[in-house]
């Protein structure tokens, strides 16, 4: 056993442990924030996309509909065309003016990427005035028919 004698100095004797206590809590606490911000880090968070509450546009005197079945058929105004017709078809009810807005609609089920492709056949086809339509002015809520 070893053992120590008292030898009467009032001096202080040094301490050449090294105090851990503040590194381990130093530690702890980056811990805590890591495990906080991971978290809000991702980017693969489900989206439920608000309905706009914005003024309603204008509305042409014969707006050029282009629309996105469920089915993911598309239609001119009310003609049904296949995606390798749409060209055509748009020159055709436009009479080849490319500056004319197209406004854009589609089912609630139908893919985001279906509309798209959709929009990037428009852009091939030299149609770039897109206009995407939605439901105006009401809350999320009232479609999804919940009260408020």
């Amino acid at each position: 056993m070893a053992g120590g004698l008292d030898s009467g100095d009032d001096e202080l004797v040094e301490t050449h442990d090294i105090n851990v206590t503040p590194f381990i809590d130093v530690i702890l606490v980056l811990l805590i924030i890591f495990m906080v911000a991971a978290p809000l880090s991702t980017v693969d968070i489900p989206v439920d996309l608000p309905v706009s509450t914005a003024k309603p546009q204008q509305r042409p005197d014969k707006p050029l509909f282009l629309t996105v079945k469920a089915d993911l058929s598309l239609a001119v105004g009310n003609d049904v065309v296949a995606a390798s017709g749409l060209r055509s078809a748009l020159d055709a009810v436009t009479g080849g003016d490319r500056e004319k807005r197209v406004f854009v609609r589609a089912d609630k089920t139908v893919p985001y990427g279906e509309v798209m492709k959709a929009m990037n056949n428009l852009r091939q086809a030299g149609y770039l005035k897109i206009a995407l339509v939605g439901l105006e002015g009401t809350s999320q809520a009232e479609l999804q028919g919940q009260p408020q």
